[in-house]
C-alpha cells in the first residue's frame, strides 16, 4: 500500500532463516476493521493524517525547531511513503524449515500471521498446524478470532455470566461465538441490522441503537437487573459512548475490556462507585511485540504462561474442529489474489463486507524466484562502480540510496530479506534487479561495489564476504560490534589485497572499504577542518549528542544485535573527533551514568574522553536523557585562542577567527551526499575516501569504549 493505493507487486521470494518457516499461501483473510483503517489512513491528506496523530505532530514540530523545516518535510514525506504490506491472517503449506524449528514438517498445513503474499516467512511461534477437518477458508479466520479470544481471556468469563459485545463486526461476531462456547449469555450491540441478524444466528440477543434501542437498558435486561458481568468492546469509533455505556450497564466490580478502538474520556464516577476494571487488550495474546518470542522463537514456559499467541491460535482451531465456531456465514466475498485491489475496493466502498477472502492458485514452482527484473537500465560501464545494495530499510531508502543516486552510481541489484522493499525502492531508484539471494549478487561479476545497510550484527560478516568476493565495500556504521568480528574484517581486507581478487580495473588494485561516517564530509565540518589546519597546537573538543531515549528492548540496545548505542551511534563522533584532530587516538576513558531503578539502560548516558598523539583531547557526551527541543548534535572546538561551534549541522559560528564568523545553511546537511560521492570518486581514482587505518582505528576505539562502560 503506497499513498493509499493498494497494489500487487511481483517480488522475489524470501529466504528462510533461523526459527522461521517458509510457507506457500493457500488462502488469506482481509481483516475488515484493521485493514480498512490502514487504507483509509493512507488515502487521507497530510492534514487529516495530522489530526489523527496529534502526538506525531508534536514530534514533527520539535524536529522543525532543531533540524529545520526542509529536513523535517523530507523525513515526514519519506516516512509516509514507506510501503506497508497488508494482512495477518494466512493459511498455507510449509515449504521449508529454518534451523531451530521443531514441531513442524514440510507439507504441514498451517495458519500464521503472514501477510497477503503467495510466499511468506513467519516465526515458528506465530504458526499453528491446521487439523484435517478444518478447511483453508475456515482456518483463515484463526488469527483474527484470536484477537477476540485474548480479550475474552482478560475478561475471565465463567459459565452462566452475562456479557456484552459492543461492535458486531468480524471480531465482534467471532467473540460472540467464543463467549457462547464458554456458556455465557451474550448481548451484541451494533448499528448494522444485517450484522445483528448474524449475531442472533449465533445465539446472542441484540440491540440496535440506530433503531432507537437503549444499550444500557438492554444490558440490564440481559443481566436480569443485576448489571452485566463484563463488556468486550470490539467496535472502532472515536466516540466515548461504548465505554460510558459499558460502565453504566455493568454490575459492581464488572470487567470492561477494549479490544477495538474507542474514545477514552472516562467519567471517574462511573468507574469509582462500582469499582469497575478496565483493560486494553493487546492483539492476539502474550508474546505480541516481544522480539524474543516473535523473532527469535523463544517460547514462554507452558506452566507459567498458559496462553500465548500460538496457543490461542491452537485453541481457535480446536473450536473450529469441534464445530463450536462457525465462520461460513461470515464469508461475504472471495477474490483471486491477483485481483486484490478489487477486494480492497469492496472493503472501502461499502461497510457490509465481513469475511473477504483472497485465494492463491498460482503454481508453487513459479513462487520461488529469488531475483526479479525491474526492467530499468541493463547496460553498465565496468570501468566505473557498479553497485549492489544489501538492505532497503528506512535509512537506506530515505538517505543512502538517494545519496548514491545523486552521486551518479550505477545501480545493479538490491537485496532484501523479504523482497517487497527491494522491488519498491529498487524501481524508484533505478536498480536493474531485486533479489533475496545475497550469495548470487556477490558472485555476479558485473557488480564491483557493494553497499551494506543491514542490522549491525550482520555488518562484519557481510563486509568480509564482499571483500572475499573482490567487491569494494561501503558499510553503514558500525563496521563491527566485537573485536573478533573486526579482526575477521581486517584479515579479509589484507587477504583481498594480497591475492588481487578483483576482476576489473578498480578492484585489481585491491577492493576498498569505507564506513558511512558522513559527518566528516558535511560542508561545515569541511570548513572547520580547513580552519583548524592553520592551528599548529593541540586542540580541545566538546561534542554533545542529545540522542534521545529509545526503549530498552529496541534492537539497537541489544549488545548482540545492535551492539548498543555507543557502538551503533557514538562511533560517528569518535570518527569526527579523530578527523578534526588529525592525529591517532592514544588513550580512552569512558564513564557511564550510575545505575538507577528508573534507568534500564545506562550505556546510552555516558562520557567518552579521547586523547590524541599530538596532545589534543576531547570529550563526547552521549546522552539519552535530554530534551528533544535542544539541538541533537553540537560540536565545539577550542584551539589557539579561537572557538568553533556547530549546532545540528545547520549553524556554524566562529569566535576569534580572522575573516570567519559564521557559515549557516538553510537546510541541515550531515554530509550523506558528499560521503557517497567521495566513496565513488575514490574507487575511480584508486585513492581512499577515508584511510583504511583510520577506519579500523575508530572501530577498535569504539568497541573499547563500549567494553569499558559495560565493566563499570
Amino acid at each position: 500500500m503506497a499513498r493509499g493505493r493498494t497494489i500487487v507487486i511481483e517480488a522475489p521470494a524470501p529466504q528462510v532463516s533461523r526459527a522461521h518457516l517458509l510457507i506457500h499461501t493457500s488462502t488469506t483473510l482481509i481483516s475488515a476493521g484493521t485493514e480498512r483503517m490502514l487504507v483509509d489512513f493512507g488515502k487521507a491528506s497530510y492534514l487529516e493524517k495530522a489530526r489523527q496523530q496529534p502526538d506525531k505532530v508534536k514530534m514533527v514540530l520539535e524536529k522543525v525547531a532543531t533540524d529545520g523545516l526542509m529536513t523535517t518535510i523530507e523525513a515526514v514525506q519519506s516516512k509516509l511513503a514507506q510501503p506497508l504490506p497488508l494482512g495477518y491472517c494466512n493459511v498455507g503449506v510449509v515449504a521449508e524449515l529454518g534451523s531451530g524449528v521443531d514441531g513442524f514438517q514440510e507439507g504441514d498445513r498451517v495458519v500464521s500471521n503472514g501477510p497477503h503474499a503467495d510466499v511468506v516467512k513467519v516465526s515458528k511461534n506465530l504458526c499453528a498446524r491446521v487439523p484435517d477437518c478444518v478447511s483453508n477458508e475456515a482456518a483463515s479466520f484463526v488469527v483474527v478470532a484470536s484477537i477476540g479470544l485474548q480479550g475474552i481471556r482478560l475478561a475471565q468469563p465463567t459459565l452462566g455470566e452475562a456479557f456484552v459485545v459492543t461492535g458486531a463486526g468480524l471480531i465482534g461476531l467471532l467473540t460472540v461465538q467464543l463467549l457462547r462456547g464458554q456458556g455465557c449469555r451474550v448481548l451484541a450491540i451494533d448499528f448494522d441490522e444485517s450484522k445483528l441478524a448474524l449475531a442472533r444466528q449465533f445465539g446472542a440477543q441484540t440491540c440496535n441503537p440506530g433503531a432507537g434501542e437503549d444499550p444500557v437498558a438492554a444490558g440490564m435486561a440481559l443481566s436480569r437487573g443485576h448489571g452485566v458481568d463484563g463488556v468486550i468492546i470490539t467496535a472502532s469509533t472515536k466516540s466515548t459512548d461504548p465505554v460510558t455505556q459499558a460502565a453504566r450497564m455493568s454490575r459492581k466490580r464488572g470487567r470492561i475490556v477494549l479490544v477495538g478502538v474507542a474514545g477514552l474520556e472516562l467519567n471517574r464516577a462511573d468507574f469509582y462507585e462500582k469499582e469497575l476494571s478496565f483493560q486494553v487488550s493487546c492483539s492476539y495474546g502474550p508474546g505480541r511485540y516481544d522480539s524474543a518470542y516473535e523473532d527469535l522463537g523463544q517460547d514462554y514456559p507452558f506452566g507459567f504462561v498458559r496462553w500465548t499467541e500460538q496457543r490461542n491460535f491452537e485453541a481457535v482451531l480446536d473450536m473450529l474442529a469441534s464445530g463450536q465456531l462457525d465462520v461460513e456465514p461470515l464469508i461475504t466475498h472471495r477474490f483471486a489474489f491477483e485481483d486484490a485491489p478489487k477486494a480492497y475496493e469492496a472493503l472501502t466502498q461499502g461497510k457490509s463486507g465481513l469475511g473477504i477472502l483472497l485465494q492463491y492458485t498460482s503454481p508453487v514452482g513459479e513462487r520461488t524466484v529469488r531475483s526479479v527484473s525491474l526492467a530499468t537500465r541493463r547496460h553498465f560501464d565496468a570501468q566505473r562502480p557498479v553497485m549492489g545494495f544489501i538492505g532497503a530499510g528506512n535509512y537506506a531508502s530515505r538517505m543512502l540510496i538517494p545519496a548514491f543516486k545523486a552521486a551518479g552510481a550505477q545501480f545493479h541489484t538490491i537485496v532484501t530479506t523479504g523482497g517487497i522493499n527491494g522491488v519498491i525502492h529498487g524501481e524508484k531508484a533505478g536498480f536493474a534487479e531485486a533479489s533475496t539471494d545475497m550469495a548470487v549478487m556477490l558472485a555476479n561479476k558485473a557488480i564491483n561495489t557493494v553497499a551494506i545497510v543491514t542490522r549491525h550484527d550482520t555488518h562484519a560478516r557481510f563486509v568480509a564476504e564482499a571483500l572475499k568476493a573482490g567487491k569494494n565495500v561501503f558499510v553503514e556504521k558500525p563496521l563491527a560490534i566485537q573485536h573478533v568480528e573486526l579482526a575477521d574484517v581486517e584479515a579479509a581486507y589484507a587477504l583481498a589485497h594480497a591475492v588481487g581478487v578483483g576482476n576489473d580495473r578498480q578492484t585489481r588494485r585491491g577492493p576498498q572499504i569505507m564506513v558511512g561516517f558522513n559527518r566528516r564530509f558535511s560542508p561545515q565540518v569541511q570548513k572547520m577542518k580547513a580552519l583548524l589546519q592553520a592551528v599548529k597546537e593541540p586542540k580541545s573538543f566538546i561534542m554533545t549528542m542529545n540522542a534521545g531515549a529509545i526503549p530498552a528492548n529496541h534492537w539497537t540496545q541489544d549488545s548482540a544485535i545492535g551492539g548498543g548505542r555507543i557502538i551503533g551511534e557514538a562511533c560517528h563522533f569518535i570518527d569526527l573527533m579523530r578527523f578534526l584532530a588529525g592525529s591517532p587516538i592514544v588513550s580512552i576513558q569512558a564513564r557511564r551514568m550510575g545505575d538507577s531503578p528508573g534507568l534500564l539502560v545506562a550505556e546510552d548516558k555516558a562520557s567518552i574522553t579521547l586523547g590524541f598523539q599530538d596532545g589534543s583531547f576531547g570529550t563526547i557526551l552521549y546522552l539519552a536523557n535530554g530534551a528533544a527541543s535542544f539541538p541533537k548534535e553540537r560540536v565545539e572546538v577550542f584551539a589557539g585562542g579561537r572557538v568553533l561551534q556547530l549546532d545540528n549541522f545547520r549553524k556554524l559560528k566562529g569566535y576569534g577567527w580572522p575573516g570567519f564568523s559564521k557559515l549557516n545553511l538553510w537546510k541541515q546537511d550531515k554530509g550523506q551526499n558528499a560521503c557517497a560521492a567521495a566513496f565513488l570518486q575514490a574507487i575511480e581514482k584508486g585513492t581512499s575516501a577515508i584511510p583504511v587505518d583510520e577506519i579500523f582505528e575508530v572501530a577498535r576505539a569504539t568497541i573499547d569504549v563500549a567494553e569499558q562502560l559495560r565493566k563499570q
